[in-house]
């Protein structure tokens, strides 16, 4: 029988909104699925946290990280250079590259969230075009792996600090910048990319036509001294799924499932990050109609055993264990209670 966990980032509403929210969604498959778990653990974390509860929880299920908490962003790059077919054997350091935009607050820079800019394969390669011999002249060596992701190789950097795009998403990115080792040859290399795209007529074009424009670049997910495994063998430790918003997509799953994944509903993100919480309902039900109502049928079919259920917020972490013999707890009301609990930080996982 197959295993999965549900990974639901942004799952657990904003405190000073829950009750309002919760009072709107209709969640019958979804409470129930929460109502079969058993008690959640949970974790609060640093505002300023490098990464979102999530992005470190998940890291740290796959194998990347030795410990739920960092100081730095997860090492996600390793993996991506690993699945590129790259050297991640030390001392090789990687760093994922994203295009991004950077708009201007009253008296600093905050960093838009990467889903609105809307950027085409022929567009990331034509910025990737322009500043690649940027990097090849201070010999770094640049990859484009698909619109969203670059890497970046970088030995000499390896001790250095970054933060993940979402958690740096809205604020002012000051805190959130890269420190460390080779923090300043980043700044300088950086402000030559940031001229290049300013002069680049893809960027005019995208501003007449109402689009963002391509005005940064986020590093993060580097090597670092609290990475895990150095090979992809030894850091996957489960298979990662990621659904669509489309009917269907649940089926389809179970029908192929492996015997160990972790199902990532990823839809809320975006929604949750820009604080549109309208958008965030109707995903929500989304989801309850393409996922939770699928797989709580499949449950009680038989068809996979529940492994767990992880929620998250912006700095908490709430992980339902599984409970044993699920569907005997026949007396069990369905209820999104659960979301409601108050935050008590896990023994010696807390960063308050």
């Amino acid at each position: 029988m197959s295993h999965l966990k549900l990974l639901l980032p942004f799952g657990i509403p904003q405190a000073q909104m829950a009750t309002d929210l919760l009072r709107e969604l209709k969640l019958p498959a979804f409470a129930a699925l929460l109502s079969l778990n058993g008690a959640a653990t949970r974790t609060t974390f640093d505002p300023y946290s490098p990464a979102l509860p999530h992005e470190l929880w998940l890291a740290h299920e796959i194998g990347l990280t030795t410990r739920l908490l960092q100081t730095s962003s997860p090492p996600m790059a390793r993996l991506v250079a690993a699945e590129c077919g790259m050297d991640v054997a030390p001392p090789a350091c990687w760093f994922l590259l994203q295009p991004s935009h950077l708009h201007i607050a009253r008296d600093h820079l905050v960093l838009t969230d990467r889903r609105q800019l809307g950027l085409t394969g022929a567009e990331a390669r034509t910025l990737f075009d322009a500043v690649r011999p940027l990097f090849e002249e201070v010999g770094l060596a640049l990859h484009y792996v698909d619109v969203e992701n670059w890497l970046l190789r970088a030995d000499d950097w390896a001790g250095l600090k970054t933060s993940t795009p979402d958690a740096a998403c809205g604020h002012n990115i000051d805190v959130w910048l890269p420190s460390g080792p080779g923090d300043r040859n980043w700044r300088r290399l950086h402000n030559e990319v940031q001229m290049s795209w300013h002069a680049n007529p893809l960027n005019e074009e995208r501003e007449m036509e109402g689009k963002k424009t391509v005005n940064a670049l986020w590093l993060w997910g580097g090597s670092g001294q609290e990475a895990g495994p150095h090979n992809k063998e030894a850091a996957v430790t489960a298979t990662l799924l990621r659904a669509t918003d489309t009917p269907g997509a649940a089926q389809a799953l179970l029908e192929t499932m492996p015997d160990n994944a972790i199902l990532v509903l990823d839809q809320l993100i975006e929604p949750a990050l820009g604080n549109d919480w309208g958008e965030w309902l109707d995903r929500f039900h989304r989801l309850e109609a393409n996922w939770f109502a699928p797989l709580q049928q499949a449950l009680q079919a038989g068809r996979w055993q529940s492994s767990g259920l992880v929620l998250s917020g912006e700095s908490v972490l709430a992980e339902h264990q599984p409970s044993r013999n699920p569907l005997r707890k026949f007396w069990t009301r369905p209820s999104l209670a659960k979301l409601m609990q108050p935050v008590q930080p896990a023994p010696g996982k807390a960063a308050t």
